[in-house]
């Protein structure tokens, strides 16, 4: 049976003060799928990608074992839920960046964005390890085993966590339309410079507007060129 993230979502027909809020499972009810989701050039795409990916990330999973041993003991890998296409939920993978038992201390930073987002730039949780893998992406390789499995796609949007989902209002739901991706708008053009939501918001429906396999491709090469340039990475 598939999980979904849910949420309110408020739907205005007249004025902010008279908002009808509907409970709903997911957002298909207000938007339909994105003509990407189900494009087999995009599919075969990610599987070529995702098989690439993998076998770098077997490369690099050893020295990073070795070196999380020695400096900060605890999981390789860190999973969390994750809300892709219509807020179907999913487990995502990635080396682990921070502290152990991080997410219990989350309500005890202080968070740097604005809107269902969480940012901070010098985040305490965030071992020194973890602050190297982030600022490569390396902490993302992981992925490309949900990419191979289908929640995700190289080129998509955010996957938000479940936490940020409860909070959308109606119009948030349309960056769902698509599968969540490893690199995106939003990844290829600021990285966690970008700290507004809505900002965000608008950058995934402009990919969205986009979209080609063309478009895809540049978004990987311009995401693969600020990786190597460290831009907006923490």
């Amino acid at each position: 049976m598939t999980a979904y993230c849910k949420t309110s979502v408020s739907v205005s027909t007249q004025s902010p003060n008279t908002q009808d809020v509907h409970e709903l499972k997911t957002g298909s009810e207000l938007h339909p799928y994105h003509p990407s989701v189900d494009n087999r050039i995009k599919r075969l795409l990610d599987v070529i990608g995702a098989l690439v990916g993998l076998g770098i990330t077997a490369i690099i999973t050893i020295p990073i074992a070795i070196i999380m041993t020695i400096s900060d003991r605890g999981p390789l890998f860190y999973s969390q839920i994750r809300c892709g296409v219509h807020g179907r939920q999913f487990r995502i993978f990635k080396f682990r960046s921070m502290i152990v038992g991080a997410d219990k201390m989350k309500h005890l930073v202080e968070n740097e964005a604005s809107g269902h987002i969480f940012k901070n730039t010098n985040d305490p949780r965030i071992t020194r390890l973890g602050s190297f893998l982030r600022r490569t992406s390396l902490d993302e390789f992981p992925q490309f085993w949900n990419v191979l499995k289908g929640d995700m796609s190289l080129v998509g949007t955010r996957p938000p966590t479940v936490d940020e989902v409860e909070q959308y209002d109606a119009h948030h739901w349309q960056r769902l339309n698509v599968k969540p991706g490893i690199t995106g708008e939003w990844q290829a053009n600021g990285r966690s410079k970008v700290t507004d939501f809505e900002d965000i918001v608008k950058m995934d429906l402009d990919y969205q507007r986009k979209w080609s396999i063309f478009y895809d491709i540049r978004l990987i090469f311009k995401t693969i060129a600020v990786v190597f340039q460290k831009n907006g990475a923490y």
